[in-house]
């Protein structure tokens, strides 16, 4: 298989290196997680102009018809600077959604707005009950009328706090585990009803508990067929997988690079401490599973974009090893840099946390290995 980018994924890939080089270096980024946004709404608005926002819309819908392949190479780049603008949440997650399941009116109003970054959006789907399974759901939507009415709650709703409008799935019909019968719905965040508990998370990015108390909806609200929505939300819950494994790949690259620069200057008995031998071969190990999991991570993007019947099974496979990878090396990192690598000031521990919650993202070591095993039979 062919992993070597094209002119134009070049361009995108030095594109995003040069923003985070000249706009999100360590502190200027610590000074936006604590802003009141807790992002930065200027840089939102520069990823409008340099097309990001647009990258994986067809042409027909504003965009500029961008693959998975596109996703990955920006992803590994935002990895690397740790950005927290909610591009997951607003552009993978609620983005694909609706490029999947909307109607041309709703693909018109909600993409344009995405693309020209007027509209910021967010995917509420998980519940307190779920553990990873998207079917299990208490979430209700009834209909009333000439429309619905949606009760129930979701936690840790990814971008919450900014989102003007939220994809949100919720039962129409059958049991709480049962496949059929899921729905997606358009909701305004600021519709009566709606309550945000915002928060920040432990990597600096944010989130809320939404609830949705008997909040009236229209027939227009309503996203793709009606009970037919558990594989469109299983597809854009794997790309948006894929998505941040390579985000997590980018991370570990960085993690990796600054414990060896660290390594290389930090004495101890009169020599740097990169001259141990056991420490050496900590660094030889760091390495080797970031490139083992970048490895995996170009298998898996190939697939998601050639549409291949095993698509699934392997980015299950490269969530469990960013997992077990992410971990090692953030872990090895710390223990490099000593006590001081987890304190604030220090860029590194910064890592490992956002390394930490990608691997409770969409399921976490245990959930795809049991999927992988699964979806092998």
């Amino acid at each position: 298989m062919d992993f070597s980018l094209s002119e134009e994924q070049i361009l995108l890939q030095d594109s995003v290196v040069r923003f985070v080089q000249d706009e999100y270096e360590f502190e200027k980024r610590r000074k936006i997680i604590s802003s009141e946004d807790g992002f930065s709404r200027d840089n939102w608005k520069t990823f409008a102009e340099l097309g990001w926002l647009a990258m994986p819309f067809p042409e027909e819908m504003g965009g500029i018809d961008g693959t998975p392949v596109e996703t990955m190479v920006l992803m590994e780049s935002i990895g690397k600077g740790l950005i927290v603008e909610p591009y997951l949440a607003t552009v993978v997650l609620a983005g694909g959604l609706i490029k999947e399941a909307g109607s041309p009116a709703q693909q018109e109003e909600l993409i344009g707005g995405i693309v020209d970054g007027s509209t910021m959006m967010a995917f509420a789907y998980a519940e307190a009950q779920g553990r990873y399974n998207l079917a299990d759901l208490v979430t209700t939507a009834s209909q009333q009328g000439d429309g619905w009415v949606l009760k129930g709650s979701k936690c840790v709703v990814l971008g919450g706090p900014s989102a003007d409008k939220l994809v949100v799935s919720a039962r129409t019909s059958g049991d709480q585990m049962d496949s059929n019968g899921i729905s997606l719905f358009i909701v305004d965040a600021n519709a009566s009803g709606v309550s945000r508990r915002n928060y920040t998370t432990v990597d600096g990015n944010q989130a809320s508990d939404i609830t949705f108390n008997n909040v009236s909806l229209a027939n227009s609200d309503l996203l793709g067929a009606e009970g037919n929505a558990l594989p469109i939300i299983e597809k854009i819950i794997d790309e948006a997988t894929a998505a941040v494994c390579a985000e997590a790949v980018g991370a570990m690259e960085v993690t990796y690079q600054a414990s060896v620069e660290y390594a290389k200057t930090r004495e101890q008995f009169g020599v740097a401490i990169g001259q141990f031998q056991v420490l050496q071969h900590r660094m030889v190990e760091m390495f080797m599973e970031t490139e083992q999991t970048k490895s995996l991570l170009y298998l898996a993007i190939m697939k998601l974009a050639e549409g291949a019947d095993d698509a699934a099974k392997t980015v299950s496979a490269l969530k469990a090893k960013v997992g077990t990878a992410g971990r090692f090396v953030g872990q090895q990192a710390i223990q490099i840099h000593g006590g001081m690598g987890m304190t604030d000031e220090m860029s590194v521990g910064h890592y490992f946390k956002r390394l930490t919650m990608i691997n409770t993202l969409f399921g976490s070591v245990d959930h795809h290995m049991k999927r992988f095993a699964q979806l092998s039979d």
